[in-house]
Formats: structure tokens, sequence, C-alpha cells
């Protein structure tokens, strides 16, 4: 690296290593000219060589495997964001995805989806549960309160329910729009291991899932519109957007928006009513 380049990554590493308190990781505190921890302190930790992780700090390093920087990510002690920045500095890309599988949202996130009132919106997980809903959801798409909470999966509800089948204007369009996005997601997430169950689930019950399934395609999530035959309202439009929760990859929001002026207030009417019932 050139001196006329900033060596962003030594002095990230030397600013955290800084910021540690010896004593915290079992370190005399007596003795120090600069506080935080010594290079060589930060080598033991991530089990790497003193004279390289002094050569990474100058510049001189070279570029660290992913293991390396995990192991230093753990010895520096770094949050998550500080983790990815690390990841970015030294390989120019953020780290591989780290996936939870979560039953429940944030009360901040909640009160995103009750904020949309007239827009239905669900959050779903890593292996596509949705674990998150407004009231403009049960309203126009289904009852989720009233699903079994481990019925509530986005392609057990596709292909094994059938009043959610009914309701599809195209179900195998949108069949296999959802088969090919969810094997896009869970592969990108690195969930592929813990869905197999549910894909054989899925592939015994149901010959039309095995055969899109089979199809090996992929799709992102995105835009688009979605027809549905609503039991009360009759035939709707939505338009989709899907959203990443940030830093928060296992979790995805999709909102959906009535597609024309009548649609919003067909829609608006319903949910009023329904909350005048209450």
């Amino acid at each position: 690296m050139s001196t006329t380049e900033e060596n962003l990554l030594g002095a990230f590493l030397k600013d955290r290593r800084a910021k540690l308190n010896p004593t915290t990781f079992g370190f005399t505190a007596t003795r120090r000219r600069t506080p935080g921890l010594r290079r060589e302190e930060v080598a033991q930790r991530a089990n790497v060589s003193a004279t390289w992780y002094t050569w990474l700090e100058q510049g001189r390093g070279g570029s660290p495997s992913s293991e390396v920087l995990e192991r230093l990510a753990r010895a520096l002690a770094l949050t998550s964001v500080e983790r990815e920045h690390l990841f970015v500095l030294a390989q120019h890309r953020p780290p591989q995805l780290r996936y939870e599988v979560t039953e429940t949202v944030t009360p901040q996130l909640q009160r995103v989806l009750d904020a949309l009132t007239f827009s239905p919106a669900i959050v779903k997980n890593a292996t596509w549960d949705i674990v998150a809903w407004n009231r403009a959801a049960t309203a126009v798409l289904t009852d989720y309160a009233a699903i079994p909470p481990e019925q509530r999966n986005v392609l057990r509800l596709m292909f094994q329910r059938r009043s959610l089948r009914a309701a599809q204007a195209d179900w195998e369009g949108v069949a296999r729009f959802v088969v090919a996005v969810f094997r896009a997601d869970t592969a990108r997430l690195g969930v592929t291991e813990r869905v197999k169950s549910l894909v054989e689930e899925l592939c015994q019950t149901s010959r039309e899932f095995e055969a899109m399934w089979r199809d090996n395609d992929v799709r992102a999530y995105g835009e688009g519109k979605k027809f549905l035959h609503h039991k009360t309202l009759g035939r709707i439009a939505l338009e989709f957007s899907a959203f990443a929760v940030d830093r928060r990859p296992d979790l995805g929001m999709v909102v959906y928006n009535p597609a024309t002026p009548d649609d919003a207030e067909r829609i608006a009417t319903l949910i009023q009513s329904q909350a005048a019932q209450r």
C-alpha cells in the first residue's frame, strides 16, 4: 500500500485494540505506554503470528482470509457492524451472511407494520415462516393468527392450504415465482440444509411443488403485481415490494399496496368496517 493511500484496515485495527481494556481479557494493565491491548496480545487471542499482525496494521500483511478475519473480529470483540466493516476494508466485500431462525420481531418493527393502515404487510424469517403481520394483512390476505404457527410458512400456505390457493388469480404463476425466490433466498442465506426437511415434506405432499422444485429456477422478490379473489371484495389488485430488514438478513418484509384508487377505497372500507365491529 502506497503512502498516498490511507491504510484504512490498519488504522481500524489499531483503533479497535486501543479501545479495549486489557484486564477484561486477562492481561495486566501495568507498564503500558499506550492504552488498550498490545499487538502481541491481539495476535495471541487471534492465534496468528505477532509479526504478521504487526505487518497487517502497517499495511504490509496482504489480504487476510475470511477465517483469519473472523478470529480477529473475536479477538477484538467487534460488534456485528464493526465485523462487517472489517471485512469490507480487508476484502472489499461484506462477510458471509449470518442468519437466525427467529419467531418474533422487535416491537419497533411491529409498529412499522401497524402504521401501514391500509397496506397489507408481513415479515418472514430465513425459512419463510411468517413471523409478523398487520391488521390489513389479516383483512386482505388471510387471518394468520387463526393458522397454527407451524403452518404459517409461505410455501406450506401456497401448496397445502386450499383457501389461499383459491384466492390466487394465477395460482400456478404465483407458485412458480414463490418456489424460485425461495430457492434463491435460502441459498443466499446459507439455510439450504435447514429447509431440507420442508422441501422433502412438500415434495411428498405436492406433485406440483416437486415438479417446480426440480426445475431449479431462481428469481428475486423485488417488486410486482398480485391479483386476488377476495371473499368479500371480489377481484383486487395489489402492488408488492420486498424489503430487507437492516442488520437482520434473516428477515424480509413484504408490503402490498392497493394498485388502483378503487382497490384502495374498497380495502379501506373493509378494514374500517372490521375495526368498527371490534
